[in-house]
């Protein structure tokens, strides 16, 4: 299992673009992809889930990859999130 922690740095924090785009980052891969804030968890592969969570600029998120490509899905992921969130 690979953790992510990364606090959001957009303006308008994890809204509809960006959500979508990394929806379709994360399913290039096998791993299960769970996204958390404050307790409330979201499957990566859900837009309207990762939209549920209200994440907003200067939260923190926990992003957890777990499967046969973990290593790959958390690398991908990471730069995803660094270049546009």
């Amino acid at each position: 299992m690979k953790k992510i922690v990364y606090t959001v740095k957009d303006e308008l924090g994890i809204h509809v673009r960006p959500a979508g785009l990394l929806v379709k980052e994360i399913q290039k891969f096998e791993s299960d992809v769970t996204i958390e804030k404050n307790g409330k968890t979201a499957s990566g592969r859900k837009l309207m889930a990762l939209m549920g969570l209200g994440v907003k600029r200067g939260e923190t998120i926990t992003v957890t990859a777990e499967g046969p490509d973990e290593d790959a899905t958390a690398s991908a992921i990471e730069a995803f999130l660094t270049e546009n969130l």
